[in-house]
């Protein structure tokens, strides 16, 4: 948060959570087959040690907190439906330029 107030962000885009579920299992079957070519038991084996990593943490509270305090220094929070494919840092850029784009289009 102290990121954005030093930026003077007027916002702060979130992933929308709609298909999160069908999205990690997407990303965790990718690298389990990256991982184990080949090797379906493997892959499974990794794939469960892998969501169980996933899973340690609640996005849920994460967003909440996120909103509270974006919501104690005047920053409004922004949704956009999270691209799947691209690094970090391209997906970023584009839920950006989609929340942008939205609030234009408003």
């Amino acid at each position: 948060m102290a990121i954005a107030v030093t930026y003077c962000a007027g916002s702060i885009v979130l992933s929308k959570l709609g298909d999160m579920r069908e999205i990690i299992q997407s990303e965790v079957q990718a690298r389990a087959e990256k991982k184990i070519p080949g090797f379906k038991e493997g892959q499974k084996k990794y794939a469960k040690e892998y969501r169980k990593q996933v899973h340690n943490w609640s996005y849920g509270r994460l967003i909440e907190n996120i909103q509270s305090q974006a919501a104690r220094v005047g920053i409004s929070i922004e949704t956009g439906q999270q691209p799947i494919r691209g690094c970090s840092q391209e997906q970023a850029r584009d839920l950006a330029l989609f929340a942008y784009q939205c609030r234009i289009a408003s």
